[in-house]
């Protein structure tokens, strides 16, 4: 069992150093890159990003048969694909320490992860909206997957909100939110409630979530992407990283993300991490699919504005 985490940030007045930090940022804001690092393993499609100690763990989606009906082409049809839920331990040198596999037949896509000072709590989905999921917490050490509960939703994302013992999920395109309330336990109090009355409409909407990181006091960092498709043009990827309110489920402060691949991936296109340093944030970004690099950022906060 990995080391219980204190919440570092008593009830009250926010004073979130993390979140002040954020704050500084905007859209001319410096991002130097620190590294770039090969990571040495296939890494299929990935998904959620956390660190617990010195280990990185990456939830991944690996697809052997596209699914039907998660777009409007008119080929489309009923099939639920075929694949494998992945969830990888590595260091951060991109080298592979451990991993087990996550689902069961149809559900197959995990998705963004968070870490409760215990647990790991990973989505795993049909890859299509309006589906189902398994909810399952994993012990970091072990990798022992224990599924928790099922949700009748594609969740695409997790985040634990440790100052209240509860779960909040988003859903394909994460235009809308659930939260559960747990006990002590983990178990899940409210489980048999309608999922209607669990659900929050996303007021956000210049990007879809993609992976989400609690940072204390109710808040969160929610990183992500929209594509678009101009007539005659290339697809523009937009990038950002909402500061979200988890009391009312909406963004306190949004940051655009004006950084890409050497081949055009926006850096939130897929999982993203950040820590906090004494004058600055580190951020870690893995956006690329298959043959993937782990990049590293930092940004002296106490210069940002």
């Amino acid at each position: 069992m990995s080391e219980q985490r204190t919440p570092t940030h008593a009830r009250g007045p926010r004073q979130n150093s993390l979140a002040e930090k954020f704050k500084t940022l905007s859209r001319g804001t410096e991002w130097q890159q620190v590294s770039q690092q090969q990571v040495n393993f296939d890494t299929y499609h990935p998904q959620g990003m956390s660190k617990v100690g010195d280990q990185l763990f990456l939830s991944s989606v690996e697809v052997l048969e596209l699914p039907g009906r998660y777009t409007e082409r008119d080929d489309d049809n009923d099939s639920p694909g075929r694949g494998v839920g992945h969830l990888f331990k590595m260091n951060e040198q991109g080298q592979l320490v451990d991993k087990i596999e996550l689902g069961k037949e149809a559900i197959y896509h995990p998705g963004g992860i968070d870490y409760d000072g215990n647990y790991l709590w990973v989505p795993v989905a049909e890859y299509r909206p309006d589906s189902r999921s398994i909810i399952y917490r994993v012990d970091p050490e072990s990798m022992e997957a224990t599924p928790v509960f099922r949700v009748a939703d594609h969740i695409g994302g997790l985040i634990y909100n440790a100052d209240r013992d509860s779960l909040y999920g988003v859903n394909w395109g994460s235009r809308t939110f659930y939260r559960w309330n747990l006990t002590g336990t983990g178990e899940i109090i409210n489980q048999n409630k309608p999922l209607t009355e669990q659900a929050i409409q996303n007021p956000e909407h210049y990007v879809d979530y993609q992976d989400c990181q609690y940072i204390g006091d109710d808040l969160a960092l929610c990183s992500g992407v929209a594509v678009y498709q101009p007539s005659n043009a290339s697809d523009v990827q937009l990038g950002g990283i909402d500061l979200v309110d988890l009391r009312s489920v909406t963004p306190e402060y949004q940051v655009p993300v004006t950084e890409w691949t050497p081949d055009g991936m926006v850096m939130t296109r897929n999982p993203f991490l950040a820590e906090e340093r004494t004058d600055s944030l580190r951020f870690y970004f893995l956006p690329e699919d298959n043959t993937s690099h782990l990049f590293t950022y930092e940004i002296n906060t106490s210069q940002s504005r």
